[in-house]
């Protein structure tokens, strides 16, 4: 089953998860260290998060590395962009509405 990535980020768990492997590769174990919950929750999470192939796994002698997937990220930021847009746009209008506002104090 393939899940949005929008509902794999919406967990704050997974975006710390995303937050760690992005600096660089780690093992579930290594993951699993920076959480106060079990092994097998952080699996879990690690689960959804490659189904989302927002990470991948890579396997390195008996070791499984979990590794960031930049390219579906790219998506994430192509998708906020649109709204990045509306933002920007609606601060520079109050940055306007400021400066009218304390020049005519």
């Amino acid at each position: 089953m393939r899940r949005d990535i929008f509902q794999a980020i919406a967990d704050p768990t997974r975006r710390a998860i995303i937050a760690l492997i992005a600096v660089q590769a780690m093992t579930p174990n290594a993951i699993a260290e920076h959480f106060d919950t079990t092994r097998q929750a952080v699996s879990k999470h690690l689960k959804i998060l490659s189904e989302c192939d927002l990470i991948k796994q890579e396997q390195q002698g008996r070791e499984i590395y979990y590794l960031l997937e930049i390219e579906k990220m790219k998506e994430i930021d192509k998708w906020l962009e649109q709204f990045r847009k509306i933002w920007e746009t609606r601060f520079e209008q109050l940055d306007q509405l400021l400066a009218t506002l304390k020049k005519n104090k």
